[in-house]
């Protein structure tokens, strides 16, 4: 269930979203959320990734639902929830550490549970972690933090280029590079191996999301 790595389209590029930062009350987070969503899909990110922890199931499938109607051609994953993510018409779950098993999820997709095509992404922050997802049949890998962020500081130092060419040499299935991503460094994810870059800031305190995917489809 291979996702198509980078290529003349240019790398991919993910935006994972955190309704938080933008230092709103609800409902004017979620509000600004699914406009940044379908700026982004407009401006023809390759998948937008929920990662909104907080949520309780209900609301969390009522915007899972509503980011599908507004994301455009871009894919939706849903962050941890695989039942709100199959509910919700997404396009697959994105896993992380706390979440269900890689390979029960495969095992669930291959009995025929999920859609065909249905993507599942694992985040990982070692060499063996992102071994280990290959092994279990995921899709495609987040590795990170890459560099300084805040959202990633509780998962400690950043790595540096060095250790995501590292896991990029290491595993076959495609490396999105996360963690403190800017314009100017993603160059340096790239030529590691990586097959794109994630992130939250960069796109949600941007003046033009268009501006911003049409500079990083244009790294290599």
């Amino acid at each position: 269930m291979p996702w198509p790595s980078s290529s003349a389209a240019g790398p991919l590029v993910f935006y994972v979203t955190d309704r938080r930062g933008f230092g709103l009350e609800e409902p004017e987070a979620a509000a600004r959320l699914l406009e940044t969503i379908e700026n982004a899909g407009r401006a023809r990110v390759d998948a937008v990734q929920l990662r909104e922890k907080d949520l309780s199931a209900r609301t969390m499938l009522e915007l899972a639902r509503a980011a599908v109607d507004r994301a455009g051609q871009a894919k939706v994953l849903v962050n941890d929830r695989l039942d709100v993510a199959l509910a919700a018409g997404a396009a697959g779950v994105h896993l992380g550490g706390e979440s269900v098993n890689v390979a029960d999820v495969v095992e669930f997709r291959a009995a025929g549970r999920a859609p065909a095509g249905f993507l599942i992404g694992r985040s990982c922050h070692s060499l063996e972690e992102a071994m280990r997802a290959e092994r279990d049949g995921a899709d495609y890998i987040f590795f990170g933090p890459v560099f300084a962020t805040p959202s990633k500081a509780r998962f400690g130092p950043p790595q540096g280029a060095g250790a995501l060419t590292a896991v990029c040499r290491g595993v076959r299935i495609p490396v999105v590079a996360i963690g403190g991503i800017t314009l100017e460094n993603a160059r340096s994810c790239i030529a590691a191996g990586a097959a794109g870059v994630a992130a939250i800031r960069l796109f949600q305190e941007a003046e033009d999301v268009a501006a911003i995917v049409r500079g990083l489809k244009l790294v290599q």
